[in-house]
């Protein structure tokens, strides 16, 4: 185990020279926007909008009450998490990395780390077939605990990779159907595609598998998901690397999980830095928050080790938020923790939320 989070950071600062300053505030607003690197796409917008978008929640200091044990537990696609913090799926070492970390190497960190600390991590897919190799190599070894996430290929493609997933031992599998448009997919003659309603039902009764669609920024989208027989979506903008100017994730969770979050299970993810902000996610709707830069920091910087320390701190600090919010467990937490900052900045937002 590294001996603390700031040495990990430090050394991966180091490693990163000239790719990614670790700031002590993970913005986007010093980061060499688009592909490679680790910024958002365009202006960077979408990026940094993600940490307004939470930035704009208080939450509501509660410490008279009798919820004094915290329990973080949860199950998901049958599988027992201590506590609903994933890792999201970050691939790519030898383009955004330039090769400082090998591919292998961080699906490894991400998926046995976090795997280590009792939880579960995505794994990613790209225009070699390396990235998703890697990814499947760490989730077989993890002893199944990692999903898988597929560009949206072509069809038989993805039903192809998915039957690799399954023989991995995957409890379920995802596609980033925001990465429609990815420039690297691209460039690299990959094709890559939005789906109907009709192709993800084709895809959901490909599988026995759970298929999760990760992309999901409008109420449309996740109704089309439902309609489609997909079991979760994951309320996201790509971490702001998809389209510029879209708004941050925490901006439009509320609408989204108040349309379908009966009726399919929702994750988000998109500026979470803290236990706060996985508070702040859950009250908002998620059942479970998926983290990717701060965990690719902790790869580059302490690998496996660095990513169980990094999930561990961030439950922790859960666990306090919950416990100065008067939750004892993840069912406590609902919009009653939050407070909403700026009443105007996102139209659209479901106004029967706003306290």
């Amino acid at each position: 185990m590294p001996a603390s989070l700031p040495s990990v950071r430090e050394r991966a600062r180091v490693l990163l020279q000239g790719i990614c300053h670790v700031c002590n505030v993970c913005d986007g607003r010093r980061c060499p926007t688009g592909v490679p690197g680790m910024g958002g796409t365009g202006t960077g917008a979408s990026f940094r909008n993600n940490l307004s978008a939470l930035a704009a929640w208080q939450v509501n200091l509660r410490v008279l009450h009798d919820r004094k044990d915290q329990d973080l537990s949860r199950k998901l696609f049958d599988q027992k998490l201590t506590f609903p913090i994933l890792g999201a799926a970050v691939a790519g070492a030898r383009v955004n990395f330039q090769g400082r970390l090998g591919e292998e190497e961080l699906a490894r960190a991400f998926v046995l780390g976090a795997a280590e600390a009792g939880s579960l991590s995505f794994t990613g897919d790209g225009p070699i077939p390396e990235l998703m190799d890697a990814g499947l190599a760490a989730i077989k070894a993890a002893g199944g605990r990692g999903i898988p996430v597929i560009k949206p290929r072509e069809d038989g493609e993805i039903v192809n990779l998915i039957r690799r997933a399954e023989d991995a031992g995957a409890p379920a599998v995802a596609i980033d159907v925001d990465a429609a448009g990815l420039v690297n997919m691209v460039r690299a003659g990959q094709l890559v595609e939005p789906k109907t309603v009709e192709q993800v039902a084709g895809l959901a009764a490909a599988t026995n598998l759970p298929l999760i669609l990760k992309g999901i920024m409008t109420v449309a989208d996740a109704e089309a998901a439902v309609a489609g027989g997909a079991a979760a979506i994951v309320v996201s903008n790509h971490g702001g690397r998809a389209l510029d100017h879209t708004p941050g994730t925490a901006a439009v969770l509320p609408e989204i999980a108040a349309a379908v979050g009966d009726k399919i299970t929702v994750l988000a993810d998109g500026g979470v830095r803290s236990g706060v902000d996985v508070l702040k996610m859950l009250a908002l709707g998620a059942r479970a928050v998926l983290v990717g830069r701060p965990l690719a920091i902790a790869a580059v910087g302490g690998g496996i080790a660095g990513v169980r320390h990094q999930l561990e701190v961030l439950a922790d600090d859960l666990a306090v938020a919950m416990r100065l919010t008067g939750c004892g467990d993840l069912g406590d937490i609902g919009p009653g923790v939050l407070r909403q900052v700026w009443q105007n900045n996102y139209p659209g937002r479901d106004k029967n939320f706003v306290l």
